[in-house]
């Protein structure tokens, strides 16, 4: 498939939005979407270092909040 989308003369904001948009389609048909076995391997990695107690799960306000204190 030829790429229709006219990627040299859009913006940064327009080629943003155009991913935003792909990604909402996306998210209609997770089943389509394939998974690396590499993303298994990493969910039971973190799974085992919480069940260890040497990580733990946060809320999402909670790490965002975070994330927006080291970004300062």
């Amino acid at each position: 498939m030829k790429n229709l989308i006219p990627l040299s003369d859009m913006t940064v904001a327009e080629k943003l939005l155009a991913l935003e948009e792909i990604w909402s389609d996306l998210q209609q048909v997770p089943e389509q979407i394939p998974s690396p076995s590499w993303h298994a391997d990493m969910l039971r990695a973190r799974e085992a270092r919480v069940a260890d107690g040497t990580s733990h799960y946060s809320d999402w306000t909670e790490a965002k909040a975070r994330l927006q204190k080291n970004t300062e």
